[in-house]
């Protein structure tokens, strides 16, 4: 079966199950339950198809892990909710929809947020049930770790400082490395460290993943300059306009086209050391320059 076809798949399978991770609300919590289901339509389910790819990788059945996919597919959801709000890059427009705080207001967007991160962690913790608990507890860990002010969240707050200064080739890295590289990187670790994988074989996909994610993050980087705003769900040239800190603005677009290709090239070696999925693992970073949302 050729990647393409497996992301479809495996997205499908998210998208039927996602919902059942999703954390109830009370009705007298008006609509935040509406919110949290708007904040998770759409989008490739990537980061959770990577968990599961990962699993299969080194010997585990990916249906195991969809609870640990799905949590990397909520936090991922609440990244971008948050991305959203007026206080940071005011976009109104996400996946084609309108950004939740447009659909439910600015307060609502936030809690649906927060509770999209903690149910999260709710959904690695329930792996434990069918997953050996001390694999799980590294990966609650790491989840933590990634994610977190030495993560994700400082990457993001690097990001919203870097747009009152000149463009910097090593913060642009910095922020890419944490406010996308390591959330797909956690996503290979995990799926590889509920299977079971040996110290040697996390490194190699841990590099495939930090690789894979710099790669997504310049892409995107690209497509803000060149891409179709219709046909990317969310509006373009909002990073020069804000003054983000990127690789186009860094090294120019071709300097950046460059960067992109060397990074497949990198993704795709390492993708060589791999045990099974060696194929699946090798056509991803093509597709991912390839892509045009």
């Amino acid at each position: 079966m050729v990647a393409t076809d497996i992301l479809r798949r495996d997205a499908g399978v998210l998208d039927e199950t996602l919902r059942s991770y999703l954390p109830p609300a009370d009705p007298r919590a008006g609509q935040l339950a509406g919110a949290i289901a708007h904040s998770v339509q759409g989008g490739k389910r990537l980061r959770g198809v990577i968990v599961m790819r990962a699993a299969a990788t080194f010997g585990l059945d990916p249906a195991i892990v969809i609870p640990s996919a799905c949590a990397f597919e909520m936090l991922h959801a609440a990244t971008l909710v948050h991305d959203d709000l007026p206080c940071i890059d005011d976009s109104d427009l996400r996946r084609g929809r309108p950004s939740c705080h447009v659909a439910f207001e600015e307060h609502t967007a936030l809690l649906a947020g927060d509770a999209l991160i903690i149910a999260a962690f709710e959904a690695l913790a329930s792996q434990a049930q069918t997953v050996e608990a001390a694999r799980v507890v590294r990966v609650i860990r790491e989840f933590a770790q990634f994610t977190g002010a030495g993560g994700l969240i400082g990457g993001e707050q690097a990001d919203i400082i870097g747009e009152d200064l000149s463009p910097d080739l090593e913060l642009v890295r910095f922020i890419h490395v944490n406010k996308t590289a390591r959330l797909i990187c956690a996503a290979c670790r995990t799926g590889a460290i509920l299977a079971g994988a040996h110290e040697e074989q996390l490194e190699a996909i841990s590099g495939y993943g930090m690789a894979l994610g710099l790669l997504f993050q310049v892409t995107d980087d690209i497509l803000d300059v060149v891409g179709d705003a219709e046909v990317l769900g969310k509006p373009t040239g909002a990073d020069a306009q804000a003054g983000k800190q990127t690789y186009p603005a860094a090294v120019g677009l071709e300097g950046a086209r460059a960067y992109a290709r060397d990074l497949a090239g990198e993704a795709q070696a390492l993708a060589a050391r791999l045990p099974a999925e060696v194929d699946f693992w090798r056509a991803l970073p093509d597709l991912v320059v390839a892509r045009e949302k």
